[in-house]
């Protein structure tokens, strides 16, 4: 049985639209990640009974993460796309992409980030106070390490949330796998294109998901 496909002639743009994925998802989970994991630390240290509890701060960062988190991404490109012109000089291709999501990831990650550091016992926190620890001292020796298993799995899940919105980058010029699949798959009516496309996104999440779950099962148990 002949199946009409271009895929052996678009291989190139194959590797080329994975490392775009890779390229757009790494920098915004690095920049992401760090944004998020401070926003969320700041949101969990000013709750009632925190570290440095502030009320007003700790309404403000809510409702600020509480408005800008539910917001479907592809209105969220459109809508932050006269800053991304601002911020990194245009407004359309992967670095507008990339703002973009980064701004969406830091959200998402806070929530995440907040969430987990709840889980940490108070008691262990009240220890390390007893002993005459300082705040900053406790959120780095033992906040952030007492939940690192739990933060592991949930930047793990945040990773298949950006390749997931990262498929429509097309919307502001953008590259990647998402957009690939679109253009050369789906448009161009040729499944078998699609389907590797879709092979190839599965592949990498499986393997990200196994080394998250391998490392946070080590840590753990330390």
């Amino acid at each position: 049985m002949n199946v009409d496909t271009n895929l052996p002639d678009l291989w190139p743009l194959v590797w080329q639209a994975t490392y775009e994925t890779l390229y757009i998802v790494g920098i915004t989970l690095l920049l992401g990640g760090l944004l998020g994991l401070l926003l969320g630390l700041a949101l969990y240290v000013t709750r009632r009974g925190g570290l440095y509890a502030n009320r007003v701060v700790h309404t403000v960062l809510n409702v600020l993460v509480n408005f800008f988190r539910p917001i479907p991404f592809v209105i969220f490109i459109a809508a932050v796309q006269p800053l991304a012109r601002v911020v990194v000089g245009i407004g359309i291709g992967n670095r507008a992409i990339i703002f973009a999501l980064t701004l969406a990831a830091t959200f998402g990650i806070s929530r995440i980030v907040e969430q987990n550091l709840v889980t940490v016992q108070p008691g262990v926190i009240e220890a390390a106070r007893s002993v005459g620890a300082s705040r900053m001292r406790i959120i780095r020796t033992v906040l952030v390490p007492e939940a690192l298993g739990p933060l592991i799995l949930g930047y793990t899940y945040v990773f298949v949330a950006i390749v997931d919105m990262s498929a429509i980058a097309g919307v502001v010029g953008g590259g990647g796998l998402g957009n690939f699949a679109l253009q050369y798959g789906y448009r161009q009516f040729d499944t078998v294109v699609t389907w590797t496309t879709v092979a190839i996104i599965v592949l990498l999440v499986q393997l990200v998901q196994l080394l998250g779950n391998t490392t946070a099962r080590r840590v753990l148990r330390r």
